[in-house]
């Protein structure tokens, strides 16, 4: 297994990836993004992510020069009124075939290291409660899942609507 920062020739296996967790997740409609979107947001002027993916040899259908990417870590930065700079990490993916191989864990970690390297002062994601081996994994590592707080989100349809109401 190797782990790298990505490129935009992998977004393709980047967006598959992204596909797979929306289905593990029971919202397969969910995705929108193209590998285009996903090429000029993370590679342009002013990238808006930055991704680590993991890979494997592989002779499989998915495979490129004889590698397969299995795995992404997908992060961004964010400001915070009360720490400054921090990470947050949108998506941590690892394909079905490979969960429990030790991937997630050394992802996990290549996100830790590079917020020690940005010395950043908050690495901080979300997860799904009845996502119980992500929680366990989480818990284990010594990160704290904040009970009292809730994720607010408004799509693109609320945006709409509550401008037109204006």
């Amino acid at each position: 297994m190797n782990i790298r920062k990505g490129n935009p020739e992998d977004m393709k296996s980047v967006l598959g990836l992204i596909q797979e967790l929306a289905i593990f997740e029971k919202e397969p409609e969910a995705v929108v993004i193209t590998e285009e979107d996903l090429v000029r947001d993370g590679f342009g002027e002013k990238p808006l992510f930055q991704v680590f993916v993991a890979e494997i040899e592989s002779d499989s259908e998915e495979s490129k020069n004889g590698k397969e990417i299995v795995g992404i870590a997908l992060y961004y930065y964010r400001y915070s009124t009360w720490k400054g700079k921090t990470i947050h990490l949108e998506d941590l993916i690892v394909k079905e075939k490979m969960r429990g191989t030790g991937l997630g864990s050394a992802l996990y970690a290549e996100i830790m290291k590079q917020g020690k390297k940005d010395n950043v002062r908050r690495v901080e994601w979300n997860v799904l409660a009845w996502n119980t081996p992500a929680v366990n994994f989480y818990k284990n590592s010594g990160a704290r899942i904040l009970e009292d707080w809730q994720v607010v989100q408004m799509d693109e349809a609320g945006v709409n609507s509550f401008l037109e109401k204006l």
